[in-house]
């Protein structure tokens, strides 16, 4: 695992000489945390954290990011941060965190954001960093660079949904094609379509069928909304798909104490709720979590209804 091994000395390296990288992590030990439990058994983790305001605020309409340079190139990359080659992309740490070990995994070349054409090797760096869980950002789910095509990957052990995998309580085998076992979840407020197999080549032909029947859905979009977490257990791949149907929730719109600005993306979807803001901390509950999955999140009678096609 060489590349594995050469990204724990870039954290430890960045961390050192990169002041910014080093504060911003240093910063985490001070982050506020509650768990709120949904009505289905499944918890929520909440974050305060208000360095990742740039991401949860930004402006990802074409005429902004017309206007501004792009901050995943490396000609536009602080001359303090380093990183570590791998294929087409070099992974880098990146200064923001949400996890104690939170890389981001830009392409080399400043190409759309777009997971088909790259899947496999989201698989591939899921091996190559096995205490990684690597995870993708759809241009209209989170994305903060929706113009330059990137993963993002954080430690494992900190998503509640890696405990919730391991448990059964919420998912629910649908079937297996080609090698690949399917999982419908239930009882879980958002739905979810979880592939696990051994073979890349089998997973990624089951994504992108998996991928067109999303597509058909959303005709007009580049790519089907959706979030994306991918990991290694042990010898299997397991990758679990969000599907969306919006990007921010109406609460993201509201003015005044209405207001909670909450951009939902991959890491959200994995059980952690990233707050930037202290109020929004404070008075976020339960019921709040459950709207604004109900408004951004594919229905689990819908993905039910996508597996039994892909089945079929």
């Amino acid at each position: 695992m060489i590349v594995s091994l050469e990204t724990e000395q870039l954290i430890n390296r960045q961390l050192k000489e990169w002041e910014l990288a080093g504060v911003n992590y240093a910063g985490l030990g001070n982050v506020k945390t509650k768990t709120i439990t949904l009505d289905g058994g499944s918890e929520i983790k909440i974050q305060f954290n208000p360095a990742r305001i740039r991401s949860s605020s930004a402006k990802v309409d074409a005429k902004s990011i017309q206007e501004r340079a792009c901050f995943l190139c490396e000609t536009n990359r602080p001359a303090e941060q380093d990183g570590v080659a791998y294929d087409n992309y070099t992974v880098l740490i990146n200064p923001f965190p949400i996890f104690q070990k939170h890389l981001t995994i830009p392409h080399n070349q400043h190409i759309d954001q777009s997971i088909k054409p790259h899947f496999k090797t989201m698989l591939e760096l899921a091996g190559e960093l096995p205490g990684f869980i690597v995870f993708y950002n759809g241009p209209k789910c989170g994305a903060s660079a929706p113009d330059h095509f990137h993963f993002q990957a954080g430690n494992k052990g900190f998503m509640p949904v890696e405990d919730d995998w391991k448990t059964n309580r919420f998912k629910q085998f649908a079937g297996e094609k080609t090698g690949v076992r399917l999982y419908n979840w239930r009882g879980y407020s958002r739905g979810v379509i979880t592939l696990s197999g051994i073979n890349i080549d089998a997973l990624m032909s089951t994504f992108n069928k998996l991928h067109d029947l999303l597509h058909q859905r959303q005709i007009g979009e580049v790519e089907p909304m959706l979030n994306i977490l991918a990991y290694r257990d042990d010898e299997e791949y397991v990758v679990h798909i969000y599907p969306r149907i919006k990007h921010r929730p109406d609460c993201y719109f509201n003015e005044g104490d209405d207001q909670l600005l909450i951009s939902p993306a991959s890491v959200d979807m994995g059980g952690v709720f990233i707050t930037p803001r202290e109020v929004d901390f404070e008075k976020i509950t339960e019921e709040h979590i459950h709207q604004i999955l109900k408004q951004v999140c594919m229905s689990e009678d819908e993905c039910a209804a996508i597996l039994n096609k892909l089945l079929a």
